[in-house]
């Protein structure tokens, strides 16, 4: 199965861009991962949240034009623990699913037509977390759902 992550501008915190490529190249053990990286937009000084999400939406789905699901990191999505997130991924595989698209949106979320797009929604937790540090949260989970659903030593329960 791909999977691929969507997300919107760089990250720039030294620390935690480390993280993600640490992430990154564990995950390259266990299916064909791809980091999307949206560039911030620009200019965009007296746009609202409104305006930014659609411009940022049309970005994103251009992105989801070739994937078989599309699922949301999204605050009112459904929370699973670790092994429930694993059993999901194993679904999609089970499905028949070649590419598995994970959307972490910008500061102010998605677009209704994002939304329309998606196949499914996750929330990381009930807490709001900045949108880069999400990207190394959500990276450790997907690592960490592969070494369940292989019964490596990763994960204790």
């Amino acid at each position: 199965m791909n999977i691929k992550l969507i997300v919107i501008s760089k990250t720039d915190v030294p620390y935690l861009q480390t993280g993600i490529d640490e992430y990154i190249s564990r995950l390259k053990h266990y299916c064909d991962f791809e980091l999307v990286v949206i560039p911030a937009l620009k200019n965009l000084g007296k746009a609202s949240p409104e305006e930014i999400k659609e411009k940022e939406g049309e970005l994103i789905l251009k992105q989801l034009a070739k994937v078989d699901q599309t699922v949301l990191l999204d605050e009112h999505g459904k929370e699973y623990t670790s092994v429930g997130f694993s059993e999901y991924l194993q679904k999609q595989m089970n499905a028949g699913t070649r590419t598995l698209a994970f959307v972490i949106g910008g500061a102010f979320g998605f677009s209704p037509a994002v939304y329309a797009a998606a196949t499914h929604k996750i929330s990381l937790s009930q807490m709001t977390f900045n949108h880069q540090m999400v990207r190394l949260f959500f990276l450790e989970q997907l690592y960490r759902a592969f070494t369940i659903l292989r019964h490596e030593k990763y994960h204790n329960e």
